[in-house]
């Protein structure tokens, strides 16, 4: 299965379940690259929290790997790869802050 086809199933999935919620739970999506290996990350709410999900391959050829997490407020997932030779390792925190999802390059961070 191509990266494409797994990104556009998963967006699918995204207005699909975005249309069988009420307007409280919002679905939100964000493209994730971390350098060889991409995809896309979505949330929904529950009540136990932001469910967050991640579906990541790496090029258009690659199995497709999902990561699902439930996210209180301060909590947060690491996706990362590693790094290779002379390459840094890619890195992307998902971080609940209060009622917000922020996706942010976590390269830089230790």
């Amino acid at each position: 299965m191509s990266l494409r086809r797994v990104v556009l199933t998963a967006l699918s999935g995204v207005v699909l379940s975005g249309a069988a919620l009420a307007d409280d739970a919002p679905t939100i999506a964000s493209r994730i690259d971390l350098g060889e290996v991409s995809g896309v990350a979505y949330y929904t709410v529950e009540p136990a929290g932001y469910r967050v999900v991640a579906t990541l391959a790496q090029g258009e050829a690659g199995t497709p790997v999902r990561f699902e997490t439930v996210l209180a407020p301060g909590q947060s997932m690491l996706l990362s790869t590693p790094g290779l030779g002379d390459a840094e390792a890619a890195r992307v925190e998902i971080l609940r802050d209060g009622d917000a999802l922020l996706v942010r390059d976590a390269t830089v961070m230790n």
